[in-house]
């Protein structure tokens, strides 16, 4: 029983302070890994906070690979999801409601890369024509998402993030 115990342990790579990445939710901060009998099982769960969202989550151990829960991502994948917004935008020419559940399913994905491309895609420049509500709040949760993943790899805050996007998108 010991050994399975630190196997378990071995595989829970989060600690307190951490930062970690749930895909619908984007950025929390691990505040620690609590024991609780839920339903009559004892469960170890890992305790992540939601600062914008005001919002803690409690993801039982045993479900943190279906949950989707994970450390955040490498700089060179935020350096890939740079190089995405950087390309040029690629609109379809579907009907908006087919393409705006393809923005939801790649923003609550969780990776950098799709939710990179649901920035450049629905990004307006200045002098381009206006977006629609519901583009305009899509475009709003991928950068808040991008965002902050991008503050918790190179330790700033939200704000300093979402302009360091947009200053790219901009020169793209």
């Amino acid at each position: 029983m010991a050994s399975s115990a630190k196997k378990r342990d071995a595989k829970l790579a989060f600690k307190a302070g951490e930062y970690v990445v749930y895909p619908t939710h984007g950025v929390g901060l691990v505040t620690g890994i609590e024991k609780e009998t839920i339903a009559g099982q004892n469960l170890r769960l890992v305790v992540v906070t939601f600062e914008g969202d005001r919002m803690t989550l409690r993801v039982p151990t045993d479900k943190m690979d279906s949950s989707g829960l994970r450390k955040v991502s490498s700089k060179k994948i935020m350096d890939d999801a740079v190089t995405t917004l950087k390309g040029k935008a690629k609109v379809k020419r579907t009907m908006w409601s087919r393409r705006a559940q393809e923005y939801e399913a790649k923003i609550n994905s969780g990776d950098p890369i799709s939710i990179a491309e649901v920035v450049r895609d629905l990004f307006r420049n200045v002098g381009q024509p206006d977006q629609s509500f519901s583009e305009r709040q899509i475009y709003e949760v991928a950068l808040e998402r991008l965002a902050g993943e991008f503050a918790a790899v190179d330790g700033v805050d939200r704000e300093k993030a979402t302009e360091k996007i947009e200053s790219v998108l901009q020169a793209a």
